[in-house]
């Protein structure tokens, strides 16, 4: 059964400015572990792991005290996206599983969440 679903997308430039105007977004956004990843940290794919973000937030209904950095988003050995939950965000979406899928077209991204419910 589905327990939630979010998608969200992001303009890639204007998330670019966004990022060049404002000292410390970066680090307020994503935890050190996403920025670690140096070939990964071009504004494309942090507004994937932005839009990511955001739409996880909007699946879990946007619980209150939910963080940025209750999230980390990064990718398995497949090369596919996956999202590794602290804080609100693992306890809002308890043990359902994730799937995530980001998409980058043009001008764009795109991120869609499904959460299921844990089966029992």
């Amino acid at each position: 059964m589905i327990k939630g679903i979010g998608v969200d997308v992001v303009d890639i430039a204007r998330f670019a400015e966004s990022l060049a105007r404002t000292p410390g977004m970066r680090e307020r956004l994503f935890t050190e572990s996403e920025l670690s990843i140096a070939d990964e940290t071009h504004p494309s794919f942090l507004a994937g792991r932005f839009a990511a973000k955001e739409a996880l937030a909007k699946a879990l209904g946007v619980p209150e005290g939910l963080a940025w950095h209750d999230v980390n988003v990064h990718r398995a050995d497949n090369g596919a996206p996956i999202m590794i939950l602290n804080g609100i965000a693992k306890q809002r979406a308890g043990a359902g599983k994730i799937h995530l899928s980001i998409s980058h077209d043009g001008p764009v991204v795109v991120a869609m969440i499904v959460i299921e419910n844990a089966r029992g």
